[in-house]
């Protein structure tokens, strides 16, 4: 007996180390798909490398992407529109989807991650910029950024709403046991703008000893534009953490002195005044 257990021990070790590499190697590797739509047609970049064109869909068996973070950027092929880029993330045996609409600047990411408890479904929903109303199925549940718990697994309806934004609907589903994940961006209402004369006197407040600190954003840094409007040139960008002289501000932006010199516009969804 003491023979065949000094025997034994050493495959019953062999095969837990064996088994436990597969399992470190079954949540380490595998593929998810991915999904980008967009008008007008763009050109599809994953980590500065052409993949493709919009409708892009590395959605089969030999065009799946290996599981991490990549950064995700589209280049309209026609019309005078700033490319779009943001990080997204590829789960194991998921799909992410990416839609951008430049006339409207508008869009959205969706994707799934895994839970822990297999009989539960979730629902995270952000939005840019935050603090949107969120509807689901119809009921308000809520303002961005929020986790749905408990969600029923179904098909659902999800509007997101903010005054001066138009509003944006989607059709989702929940699956058990795993979070789905929705970024949207909202589009400005262009409808509700009512042209004004500039008066720097009536729009400008005046600030003195002043510094504006960037926040964190969904793309890790902000752009800096040439006028204090979303459509407006970008002519910088910088990062989170980065503190700038303020030389003015408006409602919803900030104007800032950068380091080379440079004066620009940054929005204050994603900046503090100090």
């Amino acid at each position: 007996m003491k023979r065949f257990i000094l025997f034994i021990t050493p495959f019953l070790i062999a095969v837990l180390i064996f088994l436990g590499i597969l399992l470190f190697l079954e949540r380490k590797t595998g593929k998810g798909a991915l999904q980008v739509t967009s008008v007008p047609k763009s050109k599809v970049y994953l980590d500065g490398k052409l993949v493709g064109t919009t409708k892009y869909c590395a959605c089969d068996a030999s065009s799946m992407l290996p599981l991490g973070d990549y950064t995700i950027k589209l280049v309209p092929e026609e019309g005078n529109f700033e490319p779009f880029e943001e990080k997204i993330t590829i789960n194991k045996s998921t799909l992410t989807a990416v839609d951008r609409t430049f006339n409207d600047n508008e869009g959205s990411k969706i994707g799934l991650s895994s839970l822990s408890d297999k009989k539960d479904t979730e629902i995270m929903i952000t939005s840019s910029p935050n603090k949107a109303n969120i509807f689901l199925d119809g009921n308000p549940v809520g303002i961005t950024p929020l986790l749905l718990k408990q969600v029923s697994e179904s098909d659902h309806d999800l509007r997101i709403t903010l005054d001066g934004y138009k509003d944006k609907s989607l059709k989702i589903q929940t699956t058990s046991g795993f979070k789905l994940i929705v970024q949207v961006y909202l589009g400005i209402n262009t409808d509700l703008i009512i042209p004004q004369v500039a008066s720097p006197e009536a729009s400008l407040i005046a600030t003195s000893s002043a510094t504006v600190l960037i926040l964190n954003t969904p793309t890790g840094f902000l752009r800096v534009r040439e006028d204090g409007s979303i459509t407006s040139a970008e002519i910088a960008q910088v990062k989170p953490g980065e503190s700038y002289e303020l030389i003015s501000e408006t409602e919803e932006w900030f104007k800032i002195k950068l380091t080379d010199g440079k004066i620009g516009w940054v929005s204050s969804s994603y900046a503090v005044k100090e």
